[in-house]
């Protein structure tokens, strides 16, 4: 007999025609619906199959499924028998005659479900598994981390636990503590109604309301729960150097002294309880339980609330500094060496350059700056597009990146930009299935300019955008000398979301290749990082996926077939290392006749003990920032974060490349335990992606905002704020941090590092307070030094300061104005303070003015550069011209009349009466740009013809002015 049958079927009601064709009709449903998904998630985790093993990482793919489907099975039973199995003993212990009060009560009820007893338990315990089951897969890091996690060999300074614990162990151990009372509570609900419809539970009764098998099932399952309830309080007690507060995180005095103690004797109280629970297993009265938990709940109100409340506000508030101290001592150990900013990881200096203008000539100041960054990459990415794209599919994701590479013989610090492909740029006629995902699949090249807007020379200045390419086909001065250059892009960081690729046996290429250099032609992918779909399942599943039967219909599609998807940098790599936090800055370098994206990953956590937590998106928030990259934690909260992992993505075939970089993490340790094989050593980054490899953003920024308070080492001056610092707001935009920049520092010995910098100010104070900057060279042996300078007068102007000064200047307010008259919108730039080596602090911004023409809505050209340096400022239109007019009073140039046409939709005429000898200058120049559109036509630069054509005939147009006398 079935533990969930009747004893009598015979008193079940007869089952009728229409109820068995309900019946069918509910199963028939239920079956199509659970097909339906089914199928969809099959077609999911099918091609999700195909992907990983066409990037060559079906091991992670393998790990996270059977570990996801091995801890669904595994909670899924066990949540299933919590509930059922109670239930099941309640209906199997009850009563088998009810009282005559019961006769019209519960009676219908018990009638109602008998037919359906038997499914209604499977089904309710069976949903709950379900739940269950997708609650534990989602713990798969979790318990990936507790099988595989590795000691730190730190311990904490209160329970002498390695930090491994807190980080590894405890996450499980709490999950799996939660799980079981959960599960236990929802099946002691199971059985109390079970026994109150069948009678094992009689509230209307004078005595004996519970029957002998109830209370024995009932006074086990509480028992239970207390005793559980025990192990949580012993579990949680290690959640104290954890916990947060308005003063620090971490432990506290009241913590130590109160709530730990509280924890205790509760956890021991819970134990008692739970005894007495069992105990009342053998006797037939509820006065030992009922004076359990009227003890533990008045335990939990008075021990576990309301004397912690006491000591905080009798004991710690009025001495908070000395109570506290030893735990902020603690507070700030932990911080700074979670976050990589411990005193051994520090170098400060102070700061004993001064600015003299009257003994500094603007030669020894611009020899100094000479590699100072003008260019702003979050302000030209417009003008890099207008000049550079070609065609209105292509664009340039910005912000623009700054990396350095060797020209000329000499390290140059270069704004580059990928072209990418648009879709959005095609005509609404075009974008048809075929052509968005058959035609317009990718798109070529690098765009680079020098970022201190100097020549090749690195002497020569313009105001105009000096450009680091020498045409648009890729072969440009940072591939020149390395062989053939693959420039295609088929993953970049706006690539579509799926192309499908390769020909049928020898039918044409179909892929429009716009920028290689036989002009406009046609291609086919030959990359390895396509997943083939030659066989019609494939194409069915692919079809499904993507919600689309062209995958079936279409001729693109036959036996040679690829596609291509999850195709940005960030996507690759976050589904082959899942366990990583990426920085959203992602950029590209040229390595090995390539284009290479490199993706910084971190190992982060929020459990690190003892540590200061706080929002990852606003520690790394500034005024370029678009969004805080991709995460692993439950919450936005960190308090541990280290550079782990460089990852790079090929932007023609795709390849994912997991190197070591952080050796001694131990969580990139437990992961590589959990994952083997996927990371490659470090020794193996070859030497020439070596040079390129750079400080991460997002590390920095995350340091920066942890240092303007944990910089400070002493309690006392701590807790006062005396020192406290803050990251400067925006000139341009206060509601972000300013954001940091990248550019060569002399470090006073004449060698010029690498570095990536920012400045402080005191906190709710505007003038500066400190430098910060990182050594951003990943070959050097400094790489990742945190070098503050500090000691600035007080009267030292901060970067808004400054920022104001230029504003509210005159001579500048003047030429702002005239742009606003001219039709074009002023753009200020970013406020760069520079320390120089010997000669004080120098202060640079970049004006660009916003020009409207015919072709696109504005895109901004370099109009000027603002210098203040020891209370002067000057602006010019190359940095060489604003330190002579600060330091010299010499009267800054306008922007040149070519200057304007190249950025303008209208020109001013010249005016009459001009020489002849003007009106023939200007003709030679028509022609000479006529001849050079002629050749910029035959290569198949029809970009740079139309450009060209456009200039010349300005040109004639102004000397038929002339010529005419208007």
């Amino acid at each position: 007999m079935s533990l969930f049958d009747d004893d009598d079927p015979a008193q079940a009601p007869a089952r009728t025609q229409s109820t068995g064709r309900n019946r069918w009709l509910a199963i028939a449903a239920v079956s199509v619906i659970v097909l339906f998904f089914g199928i969809s998630a099959f077609a999911s985790i099918y091609t999700d199959a195909l992907w990983y093993d066409a990037v060559d990482f079906s091991s992670v793919f393998g790990t996270v499924f059977w570990t996801r489907t091995a801890l669904f099975v595994i909670f899924f039973v066990l949540m299933a028998v919590l509930i059922g199995l109670p239930a099941a003993l309640a209906y199997r212990t009850r009563p088998y005659f009810h009282p005559a009060d019961d006769i019209g009560g519960l009676d219908r009820y018990r009638d109602a479900i008998a037919p359906i007893r038997t499914w209604l338990l499977i089904g309710i315990a069976g949903v709950s598994g379900i739940f269950a089951g997708f609650s534990g897969s989602s713990q798969w890091r979790s318990y990936l981390m507790w099988r595989h996690g590795r000691d730190f060999d730190k311990s904490d300074p209160f329970f002498g636990k390695d930090i491994g614990f807190y980080i590894f162990d405890l996450p499980w151990w709490h999950y799996l503590v939660n799980f079981a009372l959960t599960g236990l509570i929802l099946g002691t609900i199971g059985a109390i109604v079970v026994h109150y419809v069948y009678g094992g539970i009689r509230l209307t009764a004078r005595r004996d309301r519970f029957t002998r098998s109830a209370q024995i099932q009932l006074s086990a399952m509480l028992g239970l729960i207390l005793l559980i309830k025990g192990l949580d309080y012993w579990v949680d007690r290690y959640d104290l150097v954890n916990g947060s507060g308005p003063r620090l995180d971490g432990m506290t005095y009241t913590d130590e002294h109160a709530v730990l103690p509280a924890n205790q004797i509760l956890l021991a109280i819970a134990v008692i309880c739970g005894a007495l629970f069992i105990l009342n297993m053998w006797r037939r009265s509820w006065q030992l339980p009922s004076v359990a938990i009227s003890l533990f709940a008045i335990s939990v109100l008075l021990i576990g609330m309301i004397w912690p409340a006491i000591v905080q506000g009798f004991q710690v508030r009025p001495s908070e500094q000395d109570k506290e101290k030893p735990y902020l001592a603690a507070n700030i150990k932990a911080t700074q060496d979670a976050y990589g900013i411990s005193e051994d990881d520090l170098e400060v200096t102070e700061y004993k350059s001064q600015a003299d203008a009257s003994a500094t000539s603007p030669d020894q100041l611009d020899a100094s700056a000479s590699s100072l960054p003008i260019v702003d990459p979050a302000v030209v990415h417009r003008e890099f597009e207008q000049v550079q794209q070609g065609r209105s599919y292509y664009s340039v994701h910005e912000p623009l990146d700054i990396s350095t590479y060797e020209v000329g013989g000499k390290e140059r610090a270069v704004v580059l930009g990928v072209r990418e492909l648009n879709q959005a740029g095609i005509s609404d006629s075009d974008r048809t299935w075929t052509n968005l995902h058959t035609v317009y699949t990718h798109s070529n090249g690098v765009i680079a300019s020098y970022a201190n807007m100097r020549g090749a020379d690195d002497k020569s200045e313009s105001n105009q955008m000096q450009w680091a390419e020498g045409d648009r086909t890729g072969q440009h001065d940072l591939t020149s000398g390395k062989g053939e250059f693959q420039d295609k892009v088929y993953f970049g960081e706006d690539s579509p979301e799926y192309s499908i690729v390769g020909k049928a046996g020898k039918s044409a290429a179909v892929e429009l290749d716009y920028n290689s250099e036989d002009g406009e032609t046609r291609t086919t992918y030959e990359g390895a990082g396509g997943v083939p779909i030659g066989s019609n399942f494939r194409q069915l599943m692919y079809a499904i996926q993507f919600g689309s039967t062209n995958f079936l219909l279409s001729s693109r599609v036959n036996e040679n077939s690829e596609i291509l998807y999850d195709r940005t940098p960030k996507e690759r790599v976050q589904k082959v290392a899942p366990w990583l936090t990426l920085d959203d800055d992602v950029y590209p370098v040229v390595v090995g006749g390539r284009i290479q994206w490199v993706v910084d990953g971190y190992t982060t956590t929020d459990r690190y003990p003892q540590a200061a937590r706080d929002s990852f998106a606003s520690m790394t928030d500034d005024a370029t920032q678009t969004s805080a990259g991709p995460q692993t934690l439950p919450t936005d909260e960190i308090n541990y974060m280290r550079n782990a992992v460089k990852a790079t993505v090929d932007a023609y075939d795709g390849t994912v490349t997991l190197y070591e970089w952080d050796e001694e993490d131990p969580i990139l340790q437990t992961w590589e335990a959990a994952f083997p094989g996927t990371v490659m050593p470090k020794s193996s980054i070859p030497k020439e992606l070596m040079e390129h490899l750079r400080y991460p953003e997002d590390l920095y920024k995350v340091q920066r905002y942890q240092l303007a308070r944990y910089h400070v080492s002493d309690p006392d001056v701590f807790f006062s704020g005396n020192e406290r610092w803050a990251v400067p707001e925006d000139p341009n935009d206060d509601n972000h941090q300013q954001t940091p920049y990248r550019m060569f520092l002399d470090d006073g010995t004449g060698t010029a590092r690498w570095s990536l910098t920012s400045a402080f100010v005191p906190y709710n104070r505007p003038n500066l307070a400190a430098m910060m900057s990182v050594d951003s060279d990943a070959t050097s042996d400094n790489y990742g030094k945190i070098r503050i300078t500090t000691g600035f007068p007080d009267d030292t102007q901060g970067p808004g300061m400054v920022s104001n000064e230029f504003r509210t200047d005159k001579a500048i307010a003047d030429e702002v104005a005239s742009f606003n008259r001219s039709g074009s919108a002023p753009v200020w730039g970013q406020v760069v303070t520079y320390p120089t080596a010997k000669n004080g602090i120098l202060y640079v911004e970049p004006i660009y003015a916003r020009r409207a023409t015919a072709s696109t809505s504005g895109y901004a050209q370099l109009a000027f550069v603002l210098v203040s340096y020891d209370g002067r400022v000057g602006y010019g239109t190359t940095l060489s011209e604003a330190l002579e007019v600060a330091l010299t009073g010499a009267t800054p140039s306008s922007p040149t009349p070519d200057d304007e046409e190249e950025g303008s939709a209208e020109t001013d005429p010249p005016a009459s009466g001009d020489s002849p000898g003007e009106v023939g200058q200007l003709l030679e120049d028509a022609r000479t740009l006529f001849a050079d559109a002629d050749k910029a036509g035959k290569s198949g630069d029809y970009a740079e013809r139309e450009r060209l054509i456009a200039e010349a005939q300005e040109k004639v147009d102004q000397a038929a002015k002339l010529i005419s006398g208007g």
